[in-house]
Order: structure tokens, then sequence, then C-alpha cells
């Protein structure tokens, strides 16, 4: 039997209902709290120690509120690194000049405004990357709970670190720093990476597992299309507006895949998982599903597709 076959009878399986976009985007939501907590707490300090000050041009006596002014005049931590100390004093001096001393007595809390509108367009910049993050997140939890009830044992990569470890017993909230994984199976040693950049056609896939232990995992192993058991694509954005863009892309990468491994004879699994699927998009995946162009596919909110289609991984 085919793999979809065991979690998907037909295109309305795969299709994302209202509940499953609703919940997501509340998540979104609660996400985004939490990532905006850090920088209230930055705020909170920055008001606390500008009190200090009775007119805006003693804020640049404050040796501690520095950085943060700088932010409030408008500066990116992306663009602080570009920038040499006096460039740096001119857009403070300016925010003084054109901001805070025509706020007269306010120039506190519009120097904290300023501080937070800056931070948020950070925040910002950081959120259009979330569906990809907490897509990986749900996945890698999904993978991680089959392994614990098989039994087998696991490693993970930490993301900043770069080293491999046995997965402990207590993993909570290991998904947060989690690149790859690696397990065992009958047919041998498995190394699952996230976001690698396939040298055979020089793009980046979301998902690749490998045909080797993690110790064994290198560049060159990686540069081997001999080494590729399976290669996915995962799509996390829950907006519907934006599904058909995400379809687009992934079924671009798919082909590109398809077509660069069959001029080597090779032919590893192809699969997709995506969050936000629409009636069209499901009916297009349905059909490369239908006549094998498409091995596998799950929706991401689908609690039951997923432990089949990371089941199915893990077997591999």
């Amino acid at each position: 039997m085919r793999p979809y076959l065991r979690h998907l009878n037909s295109t309305k399986d795969l299709r994302t209902t209202y509940e499953a976009i609703r919940a997501g985007f509340v998540m979104l939501a609660l996400e985004k709290n939490r990532r905006a907590t850090p920088f209230v707490a930055e705020a909170r300090a920055l008001k606390t120690a500008a009190v200090k000050a009775k007119t805006p041009v003693d804020l640049l006596r404050i040796e501690e509120i520095q950085s943060a002014l700088v932010t409030a005049a408008g500066v990116s931590d992306k663009a602080t690194s570009h920038l040499d100390d006096s460039d740096k004093r001119d857009a403070v001096n300016g925010l003084i000049r054109n901001f805070l001393e025509p706020a007269g007595a306010n120039f506190v809390e519009e120097l904290v405004f300023r501080f937070l509108l800056i931070r948020g367009d950070t925040l910002g910049g950081s959120m259009r990357n979330i569906g990809g993050f907490m897509a990986q997140k749900k996945l890698t939890r999904s993978i991680i709970a089959y392994l614990r009830v098989a039994g087998s044992q696991c490693k993970w990569l930490h993301s900043e670190t770069g080293v491999w470890a046995k997965l402990p017993k207590d993993d909570a909230d290991v998904e947060l720093y989690l690149r790859g994984l690696c397990w065992e199976t009958h047919e041998g040693k498995r190394t699952l990476l996230y976001n690698v950049t396939v040298p055979l056609f020089r793009n980046n896939v979301d998902l690749s597992l490998f045909n080797c232990a993690a110790k064994d995992m290198t560049r060159d192993i990686i540069g081997d299309p001999a080494a590729y058991i399976a290669l996915g694509e995962l799509k996390g954005g829950i907006d519907p507006a934006g599904a058909d863009e995400h379809w687009k892309t992934a079924r671009t990468a798919i082909n590109r895949i398809k077509d660069a491994f069959s001029k080597r004879d090779l032919k590893p699994h192809v699969f997709f998982i995506g969050a936000a699927i629409e009636n069209k998009m499901a009916i297009e995946i349905w059909q490369m599903l239908k006549r094998g162009s498409l091995e596998n596919a799950a929706n991401l909110t689908n609690d039951d597709q997923m432990a089949s289609i990371t089941g199915w991984l893990c077997s591999l």
C-alpha cells in the first residue's frame, strides 16, 4: 500500500479546516507575545533609568542607556554593526533635537515609545520566519514521540553549538535548539538534517534524510547524491492568503529534487508537509501522489496525519 493511503483517503483529508486555521492564528499570537516579553522588559528598564534625567540632553550622561538611545533613534541591531561611534552620536542627537525636546515634560515617554517602535520592527522581522520555525518544532516533536514509543536510541544536533549528543530523557523544549536527529532502523543508521543546501542542485531543502550515522555526517556525505534517502518540503505558514505562494515554492523545489536525482538514476523518497492547504492545492497534491511524483504528504495541523508520516519517515 502506498504510504499516503495510511492517513489520506481523498483531497478532503488534505485541506486545512477552519478550526485549524483559527487555532494556528491563536498560536502565532501567543508566540508573538512570548517573543515580545523581553522587549517590554527592556522598555521598563529604560524608563526606570531615564527618569533620572531632568532634560533630554541629560540622557547622554546616563551610561547604561546609551545602547537603548541608539535603538530609539531608529538604528536597528543589524545597522549598528555598520556604523561607527560618530554616526551613532549623530543619530541620538537627532532623536533628542527632533523628537524628545519637542515632547517637553513627556520626553521619557516619547523615548520609550520610540524604543518600542524600533524593537517592534525587530520582532516583526523574526515573526516572518515563525511559521517555518513552529512547523519544524511540531515535526521534531512528532518524530521524537515516535522514536520514544518505538524504544529507539536517538541523538540530536544542537543548532548553536553544532554538537551531537544523546537525546536526554527530559527533552522538554529541545526542539527549540534542534537542527538534526539521528536514529537506527532495521535498515541501518539514519540522520535527518533541517535546511540543507544540496550541492547536486545548489538549493536549500527543508528536510534531508541521510543513510549514515551522526558521527559520519560530513560535507562529503552531503555532497554524495547516493547518501540521500528522503527529501521533503515543510511549509508552516497558516494564513490561507499565502498558501498558494508557499505551495508554488514547494512544488518548484520538489520538481527540482526529482529532476536532479533522476539524472543520476537515483530515486529518493520525496514528501510534502504543509499547514495551510487550500482546495485547489489539495487537488494538485493528491494528483501528484496518485501518479507517484510525490510519495507522501500530510497536513501539519492534523495530528493523526503527522503521526503517520513521521512513522513512515522513521522507518525508511
